[in-house]
């Protein structure tokens, strides 16, 4: 597992992965995309495997918003949930890397939503950690970190997500994304 307590290496386009043993309810078993990350200025992060089973047009049912109405909406977080933040995800084949631009106003959703290179999504909230924070909670070893591959974002991945990114990092990890929840339901 790579450390990245250091301030030198950002978070960027990486995700996030709660640890098996992170109990906080707004986490469990998630998975984040961090789409800034800085030591001195902070970092946001959305949820990406909590679908809310909804999309835009349920949420703003006055708006004509085209192709964008059929857009998903997700739990990002628990900052601001009064808030839809939209954002827009890009696969750079030269870099192998995933790209974030969150924070869209809806007319720029709506356009780039034809773009059939770009995945847009709705978030419900999002995750924002202060100045130096989110180090603070890597070093405690509450997050594991991998890079975003290019199917990280398919809806079909979204219930067995946290379970399959979390499983490679080692059979005790394995062991540990297979339990059960609750495990005196055993």
């Amino acid at each position: 597992m790579r450390e990245f307590a250091s301030s030198s290496i950002s978070l960027a386009g990486s995700l996030l992965i709660a640890h098996p043993g992170l109990l906080d309810p707004n986490f469990r078993r998630s998975v984040l995309f961090i789409s800034s990350n800085d030591a001195q200025e902070g970092s946001f992060g959305l949820i990406i495997n909590r679908p809310a089973s909804r999309t835009v047009a349920e949420l703003l049912p006055n708006k004509d918003l085209g192709m964008l109405s059929r857009v998903p909406v997700f739990l990002g977080g628990p900052v601001a949930t009064d808030q839809l933040v939209f954002a827009a995800f890009q696969w750079h084949e030269e870099t192998e890397r995933m790209v974030c631009r969150p924070h869209l106003v809806i007319d720029e959703a709506a356009e780039i939503v034809h773009d059939e290179t770009t995945i847009v999504r709705a978030f419900v909230g999002y995750a924002g950690w202060s100045k130096g924070q989110l180090e603070g909670e890597l070093a405690q070893r509450t997050w594991l970190v991998r890079p975003a591959a290019r199917d990280t974002l398919d809806l079909e991945r979204c219930p067995t997500l946290w379970r399959e990114i979390t499983s490679t990092f080692g059979p005790w990890f394995r062991l540990l994304a297979e339990a059960p929840d609750d495990t005196t339901s055993n």
